[in-house]
């Protein structure tokens, strides 16, 4: 299991943080995530693996005035 924004969902082996966004229908343009506090550059989405019993952060940041 993994904690998503607090919400426990099934630990999928070898996931990217991209393919998580795009299973939790995160489709937000400007998003940031953290994986145990640990800030994932947006660059490393495709790259970096979402480990089992992890929890991560993803923020969707807006803009405004």
């Amino acid at each position: 299991m993994i904690k998503v924004n607090g919400r426990e969902i099934e630990f999928l082996e070898n996931e990217s943080v991209r393919e998580l966004l795009d299973r939790m229908k995160y489709t937000f343009p400007n998003i940031v995530v953290k994986i145990n506090g640990k800030l994932v550059k947006r660059n490393d989405f495709k790259s970096t693996i979402v480990p089992d019993n992890s929890k991560i952060d993803a923020i969707h940041m807006i803009s405004g005035g």
